[in-house]
């Protein structure tokens, strides 16, 4: 049975653990949400999908907040009862450090099968919506991660400059750099394109109109027999695997 010795700690211990746990969780949350700051500014995202965003994000982050906010919460708590002498009273009553500190054994117990609970049934839920939703907002609109006049090498194996964006999707001076080439970088160059995501959402598709495609073939230790091939077309179509998805990078097709 609890006794007003034990009501006394757990009610002292749980308001700083509730401030704690959601300024660290707000801490976090932050800290985590930096990092996908440039995928959100400027794409007119309603409130809502930045609310549902940051739910899931904080729900992944509970396993991180917990503990710090247990430990904060219980060095507050006796810190609070030390200055007010209520611990001196507690030790002039003859009752031990083990056993004033029972009651919070049991409260971190009870929280410890409430974060197992909810790391096995919720945060694998929460961490796939999250990572899908935060896909979703990335192919919304493509090409907004590029930047005029400068190189973008996120996609493993390709590296993009685009002179001008008239809007999300349509761009100007192309420049698509292929680093798959032992022998030397095989490019193409366009005036113009569209950049899009594909229907079923694994493809970057980029639509290339008046341009060149420079190309080297030959031996790599035999320069002698290399060949430099440039192909001049109206359009021509180049299918990339997003990087974030982690997959491997389809080679352009004509």
């Amino acid at each position: 049975m609890f006794k007003k010795l034990d009501r006394l700690i757990i009610r002292a211990f749980i308001g700083p653990f509730v401030a704690t746990f959601f300024i660290t969780l707000l801490v976090l949350i932050m800290q985590f949400f930096w990092l996908y700051i440039d995928d959100f500014v400027g794409k007119g995202l309603d409130n809502s999908i930045i609310f549902e965003f940051l739910l899931y994000l904080s729900a992944t982050l509970v396993p991180l907040a917990l503990p710090l906010a247990i430990l904060l919460s219980s060095l507050m708590t006796f810190g609070n009862l030390g200055e007010s002498f209520e611990l001196v009273a507690i030790k002039s009553a003859g009752i031990s450090l083990l056993r004033f500190m029972r009651p919070l054994f049991f409260v971190t117990i009870i929280l410890g099968g409430v974060a197992f609970v909810f790391a096995n049934y919720v945060i694998p839920v929460a961490n796939l919506k999250q990572r899908t939703l935060l896909a979703d907002i990335v192919y919304a609109k493509p090409a907004f991660d590029l930047k005029e006049g400068v190189f973008y090498d996120k996609i493993s194996g390709f590296a993009i400059k685009i002179g001008k964006k008239e809007s999300d999707s349509i761009i100007q001076d192309v420049i698509i750099y292929e680093q798959g080439n032992q022998l030397q970088d095989n490019f193409i160059i366009a005036k113009s394109g569209v950049m899009r995501v594909t229907e079923n959402r694994r493809f970057l598709e980029f639509n290339l109109q008046d341009g060149w495609r420079y190309q080297e073939r030959g031996q790599l230790y035999d320069r002698n027999n290399s060949e430099f091939v440039r192909i001049g077309f109206k359009e021509f179509k180049s299918n990339l695997i997003s990087a974030l998805l982690g997959l491997p990078i389809a080679r352009p097709t004509a």
